[in-house]
């Protein structure tokens, strides 16, 4: 009985770090880039036909985000412990019979549970969600013996403050940069280089299948056996099936047109001056507030005699009205939306190149006013600033998360749990 209870207990202990480790890990995430994942959803809605729901798509991102960061630092710290562990598996109940429908109808290319930080397939999905299934259904059933970090007294505040954070953490990344760029297209990143395909990298491989009729009856064969030279054959249909996916470089396409509808991609990635790109995938939705700033920068272009573009996924009638509203004389160049978007979390949002390489990548509401345009730009060119300071924003997010949920477990021990030990 007592190695039972034993062996319980640790199934228990492992199943409450489990689904706390990964929904942490996953709310987190998708706070870190909360514009990534709405276009996500929006791919989902798109596939159930709920377009309605589109402009909700980035208020679900924030809430989402949040609850599941919310459930798995609750989980981890055994607040509300019999509520957590029900939510918990309830999310877990409809999660993986819908994992399970992308795996085998593949109506969006990934779930997007990780973001863009751990991009795994629909079927690795779904044996994931299996897994986290068991646990939960674990810690529902055991969920008085998950790990107890504070006395109830205080539930409320870690709950809330953990829900908070979320949403507050996800809001500063959606307007400034994601504190945390898990897309290839991040400052020092050569985009050139991203989109070539290593000497003997694993190439596509193929089934390709031929259908032919003999005396109406029709018959598949295989690139080896066909009977190409039998006329007694006549061909109807051919089918090829991808078997297995090669080696797909982090940029599998960078194309970039003028007006025209001429490709000068190698203009834009192969110059070995500076240029400016002011990326804006959809002209009609554009934030237009920052105008001054952005005339700034290009009248710094101007100056110092640096290429300004202005790259879009929009109609020519949506560059006149933008060019029309803000008076805008920089030429423009012409994109993939998907490609503008994945290239920088803001639209519009400013970007310096140089011989391909990402000098810095800025939002529209960090763009330099006028007065610091020059001293910003000096220190990208001459490699004083050469990457995000990732590093101190995690660790000050870490601080501001972690010291307040310190600060209370030390009060809940010494106001609630000494004092209970003391009567006991």
């Amino acid at each position: 009985m007592k190695y039972k209870d034993t062996v319980i207990k640790i199934l228990v202990e492992c199943s409450r770090l489990l689904l706390g480790v990964v929904f942490i890990f996953s709310g987190f995430v998708k706070a870190v880039d909360p514009m990534g994942f709405a276009i996500k959803i929006g791919e989902y809605l798109s596939s159930f036909g709920l377009d309605k729901l589109q402009p909700f798509s980035v208020l679900l991102s924030f809430n989402l985000s949040a609850i599941e960061f919310a459930l798995g630092v609750c989980m981890l710290l055994g607040v509300y412990r019999r509520y957590v562990s029900f939510l918990i598996l309830l999310f877990m109940a409809f999660m993986t019979p819908l994992t399970l429908y992308l795996a085998l109808f593949d109506p969006v290319s990934d779930c997007g549970c990780f973001g863009d930080a751990l991009v795994i397939s629909n079927w690795e999905t779904f044996f994931k969600n299996i897994i986290l299934s068991a646990a939960a259904v674990i810690a529902f059933i055991y969920n008085q013996r998950l790990l107890q970090g504070y006395t109830f007294k205080v539930y409320w505040f870690v709950a809330l403050y953990a829900y908070l954070f979320g949403v507050g953490f996800g809001y500063y990344n959606y307007n400034h940069l994601p504190v945390l760029d898990f897309r290839p297209y991040k400052i020092g990143a050569n985009i050139p280089s991203l989109m070539e395909i290593p000497a003997g990298a694993p190439e596509d491989e193929y089934k390709y299948t031929f259908i032919y009729e003999k005396d109406g009856v029709k018959k598949e064969f295989g690139l080896n056996d066909y009977p190409a030279n039998d006329s007694t054959w006549t061909f109807v249909d051919s089918k090829t099936e991808l078997v297995k996916q090669g080696y797909v470089p982090p940029v599998a396409a960078f194309n970039i047109y003028d007006g025209e509808g001429e490709d000068v991609t190698d203009e834009i990635l192969n110059n070995p001056e500076p240029l400016l790109l002011l990326i804006a995938p959809k002209l009609e939705d554009a934030d237009d507030e920052q105008m001054d700033e952005i005339n700034g920068v290009y009248d710094y272009a101007l100056e110092h005699q640096i290429p300004f573009y202005c790259v879009t996924g929009s109609s020519k009638e949506a560059i006149d009205t933008w060019s029309d509203n803000t008076g805008a004389e920089y030429p423009f160049r012409m994109a993939d939306e998907v490609l503008l978007k994945t290239m920088i979390r803001s639209n519009p949002g400013l970007m310096l190149l140089k011989d391909g390489t990402i000098l810095g990548k800025w939002h529209y509401n960090d763009i330099p006013a006028e007065e610091d345009v020059k001293a910003v730009m000096d220190s990208c060119l001459t490699g004083t600033v050469t990457k995000t300071k990732e590093a101190p924003r995690l660790v000050t997010n870490l601080f501001t998360f972690t010291v307040p949920l310190l600060l209370v477990w030390v009060y809940d021990f010494l106001r609630f749990r000494r004092k209970r030990k003391t009567k006991k």
